[in-house]
């Protein structure tokens, strides 16, 4: 596998940057139109939770149509390439999480390139991870986990959201760092996952708290640890997986809305006001408070840097700890 150098990877940031010429009537016609959020995703899952709440919001605030659309499979490539081919006219978005910053460290024949074909137009949330038990797995806490899949390779199945997924790369990243082998258990969605783990048929995974928050509170399954940089205010017992032996572990997600390559800058410009304008809504903010999510709502500029940023961190990772997840 070929990895770019992380100053080739940066020096993409100006692709980013929407044209400066608007399609005559562009924006005056945009509102005509519905306009179509591709979730990569299962229904049921934290971005289908999400696009719930953006789109009705996105609606509540200007009348116009926003209608979800479910494109799975390859861990989100064809929902992303899906929309990396659209149309530039601001009709069809895709809202996705950290994943898309996988595809250029670990996928060279893509009939796509994410970072040159997609436009960053907000983004949304911070989440908060969990790494998840079936409630009879003998480990009670994370550091109990990693001694037991120390002392027992390949024999905890591991959930994760198909190969190359950031849930994959994040499980590989714990293998790495704590010299564990697990067996990988793949899903084409977050919820037909977390109906195994309640059921037993896997016996750990990571998800993000939107998700699994409700079947934690009712015991149907436990939360051994958080596994981004801080503690949730809604678990706080829960322990950081950081503060549990392994200091390196934090697995931070977001999620965000992206636009085709070409959308005209006045588009861009609207849909990030829209956008932000959802993402500071006092009710969404409840309401993603309550799930464990961080609301952001930034500007296309610093979500590309975002973007980049962790474009780069997936390279250093997968060089340093010399994971190889092509398929």
């Amino acid at each position: 596998m070929r990895l770019r150098s992380a100053l080739a990877i940066a020096s993409t940031l100006s692709l980013f940057l929407p044209a400066s010429t608007l399609a005559q009537g562009g924006a005056d016609a945009f509102a005509a139109k519905p306009v179509v959020v591709i979730a990569p995703y299962e229904p049921g899952g934290p971005i289908d939770i999400e696009a719930r709440m953006y789109t009705k919001k996105a609606f509540e605030l200007t009348g116009q149509q926003y209608i979800i659309e479910y494109k799975t499979g390859a861990s989100t490539r064809i929902g992303v390439g899906y929309v990396a081919k659209a149309a530039p006219d601001g009709h069809t978005l895709l809202l996705t999480n950290t994943s898309i910053t996988i595809f250029p460290v670990l996928y060279k024949n893509l009939p796509f390139d994410p970072i040159k074909d997609l436009i960053p137009l907000s983004q949304m949330s911070k989440k908060t991870n969990v790494f998840l038990a079936h409630p009879a797995f003998p480990p009670r806490t994370f550091r109990d986990y990693i001694d037991y899949a120390r002392a027992n390779p390949g024999k905890v199945n591991y959930g994760m959201l198909g190969a190359g997924s950031s849930s994959h790369l994040a499980g590989a990243w714990l293998e790495s760092l704590t010299n564990t082998k697990v067996n990988y258990i793949p899903y084409k969605g977050t919820a037909p996952e977390i109906v195994d783990l309640t059921a037993g048929r896997i016996d750990v995974t990571t998800s993000a708290l939107i998700a699994v928050l409700p079947m934690i509170r009712t015991g149907k399954i436990r939360a051994l640890a958080i596994v981004t940089d801080t503690r949730s205010g809604v678990l706080p017992d829960v322990p950081l997986a950081s503060e549990m032996g392994v200091p390196e572990f934090v697995d931070s997600n977001w999620s965000g809305f992206f636009a085709p390559r070409g959308t005209p800058a006045p588009i861009i410009s609207r849909l990030n006001e829209l956008f932000t304008r959802v993402a500071r809504s006092p009710d969404v903010i409840s309401a993603a408070d309550a799930l464990g999510n961080i609301m952001v709502g930034s500007t296309p500029a610093q979500f590309a840097k975002l973007v980049i940023d962790d474009t780069v961190r997936w390279q250093k990772l997968v060089k340093d700890r010399g994971i190889v997840l092509e398929e």
